[in-house]
């Protein structure tokens, strides 16, 4: 498999991954954290790494909003037990 397309799928399959963790707001970090090892901070955060290796200006709330799909107060608010 050629890079391109392999970076392809790697980003597909992270879609689907961040996608999947905006639907299940009934699984809390600390569950992820127990059972996977991550969480959503976490995903946020390898996200924020990511874009400044590549020297894209962005910040931690920024990165936490990309993940969460709202800004990371107002998902807290709603759904953090």
């Amino acid at each position: 498999m050629d890079e391109k397309t392999r970076t392809e799928l790697e980003a597909a399959a992270f879609r689907t991954l961040v996608s999947h963790l905006r639907e299940r707001t009934d699984v809390q970090n600390i569950d992820l954290m127990n059972l996977a090892g991550f969480c959503r901070n976490c995903l946020s955060k390898w996200y924020l790494a990511a874009a400044e290796e590549r020297g894209i200006p962005m910040d931690y709330d920024q990165a936490k909003e990309t993940i969460y799909g709202m800004p990371y107060s107002e998902w807290k608010e709603r759904y953090q037990k």
